[in-house]
């Protein structure tokens, strides 16, 4: 439903979800101690969803973040069966072409909110990009997205979330290689 928010806007390239969620579901000694001691593995409990997004403007940042919070209350009020708070979707904003990290778009409804959080250096300095204190992103930040690719310009919706990895063990997804994997790179 985010997604489908975001591809009303020209200024998005992309759409594609990243971490935990992009990947196969495993099981993990979570920190609990009783769990811990007892060395019970249980699922892999995601507590957000990290979604990319290539934007070739960062002007309307703070509507972006109006359209995921409104397409959020919507899928509430649908009776959807779930409840995400927008904090819990984490949008990655990066630049098409380069794939340079850009920032992350904010959650408060002003910016700057004056809040601890932004006064990191750059925090703000382009309306609603919020910059993390001492953030880099991982090299392989951008690694599934020839299997976790949403949406594309030009192409439309490419693939559902549904059609993400479930658990350890199932088939491999599409990669890179896959011709029906989208470039998220070009233009």
């Amino acid at each position: 439903m985010v997604t489908d928010a975001f591809m009303a806007f020209p200024e998005v390239q992309a759409v594609a979800v990243i971490g935990s969620v992009a990947k196969r579901l495993w099981k993990e000694v979570p920190r609990f101690p009783e769990f811990r001691r007892a060395g019970i593995e249980v699922w892999h409990e995601c507590k957000d969803l990290d979604l990319t997004v290539w934007i070739s403007s960062q002007e309307r940042l703070g509507e972006l973040r109006r359209a995921r919070d409104r397409a959020l209350r919507d899928a509430f009020e649908a009776a959807a069966g779930l409840r995400v708070a927008s904090h819990q979707v984490e949008v990655f904003l990066i630049e098409p072409a380069t794939d340079r990290y850009l920032g992350r778009l904010c959650n408060f409804n002003s910016c700057p909110k004056g809040k601890p959080e932004c006064a990191v250096p750059g925090c703000g300095s382009t309306p609603f990009n919020r910059r993390i204190d001492e953030f880099t992103p991982d090299a392989d930040l951008l690694a599934p997205v020839g299997y976790s690719t949403l949406y594309r310009r030009g192409t439309g919706r490419v693939r559902s979330a549904l059609d993400l990895p479930t658990v350890e063990g199932d088939e491999t997804p599409s990669g890179p290689g896959d011709p029906t994997a989208p470039s998220v790179t070009s233009g």
